[in-house]
């Protein structure tokens, strides 16, 4: 039973990530316009699969325990084309390519470059969401975003979030097993 469920939770995730970004640049085709958009809020989203994707190749990780991310990287690289497109900047999407390409290589120079870039990605995903927050709130205008993208991302969250509390729970009665082992032999 329970591998069926993470087979599920695994497969839903990415076939949920395969089409995440897809409302939102439809969204943004439809409306033809950007507003709304944080672009620094979508350059640390970047960067922060980025550095993930990178830390798994890195390290050698199998393919599916991080194949979303490469589908995430495509469609965000689409989204932010379309950014730039509609605020009529399309220029600075170059020097941003040369940064992200350049720190790829950059990453896996050395162990300890990739491990901090690795410890600091969740910082980096979560200070995109407060970037995305700010601007909303900043502009009192959701534009083109769209709700289904933000949705979608919670639900793999919440898939996530699964694995946590499971986490918790198996260790505590890990522990428990082991208490009780210890007072069991002690009695003996």
């Amino acid at each position: 039973m329970e591998s069926a469920v993470l087979w599920f939770c695994n497969w839903s995730t990415l076939v949920v990530c395969a089409a995440l970004k897809l409302p939102q640049i439809h969204a943004q085709l439809a409306a033809r316009s950007a507003r709304g958009i944080s672009l620094p809020s979508l350059l640390l989203e970047l960067a922060g699969f980025l550095v993930f994707l990178r830390y798994q190749c890195y390290y050698g990780s199998p393919l599916l325990t991080y194949l979303e991310y490469p589908i995430l990287i495509v469609q965000d690289v689409i989204l932010l084309l379309c950014v730039f497109h509609f605020n009529g900047n399309m220029r600075q999407a170059g020097p941003y390519a040369a940064v992200f390409v350049s720190s790829w290589f950059v990453l896996g120079l050395q162990k300890w470059l990739i491990d901090l870039a690795m410890y600091l990605c969740t910082f980096i995903s979560a200070a995109s969401k407060f970037v995305q927050l700010r601007h909303l709130w900043e502009t009192q205008d959701s534009g083109a975003v769209s709700a289904l993208t933000w949705g979608l991302s919670a639900y793999t969250c919440a898939v996530l979030i699964r694995f946590v509390i499971m986490l918790a729970l198996n260790i505590w009665v890990t522990l428990t097993v082991l208490q009780y082992q210890k007072a069991g032999s002690k009695d003996k």
